[in-house]
């Protein structure tokens, strides 16, 4: 086993891996907020590499993408008039950016739809 899985096993048995994970640096409104980003980004399949088993139209859940969405816009309504200055521009920039990769997914996933359909009615026109 390589050094730092040593170090990974021992502190799972000593304790000290949870210890130290408790303390290195609490959750804060951004954190939160960048985390939901970061579901959303998932749910879109952002970054995710082609040939990872599935497609990476399967890896997409438009639905779920959404819900996070109005999670984020629900926590910025109930929040106004509470946040910092940086944090009400992180979540208001946050909302914009998910939001147009959000209707960007939708445009995508929807040539992807209509060009199945299309070749299928091509092909069918082929036939006769």
């Amino acid at each position: 086993m390589s050094e730092n899985g040593d170090q990974v096993t021992k502190s799972a048995t000593d304790g000290t891996g949870c210890e130290e994970s408790l303390h290195q640096g609490g959750v804060d409104f951004s954190t939160f907020v960048l985390s939901l980003g970061t579901s959303v980004l998932v749910h879109l399949g952002v970054g995710e590499e082609e040939g990872e088993g599935e497609s990476a139209e399967k890896r997409i859940n438009l639905p779920l993408a959404r819900h996070v969405i109005d999670i984020l816009a629900m926590l910025k309504d109930k929040t106004a008039g509470n946040l910092e200055e940086d944090e009400e521009k992180l979540v208001d920039q946050l909302l914009f950016d998910l939001r147009l990769k959000f209707v960007e997914a939708c445009n995508a996933q929807g040539s992807h739809t209509q060009g199945s359909h299309t070749q299928g009615s091509q092909t069918q026109e082929d036939k006769e």
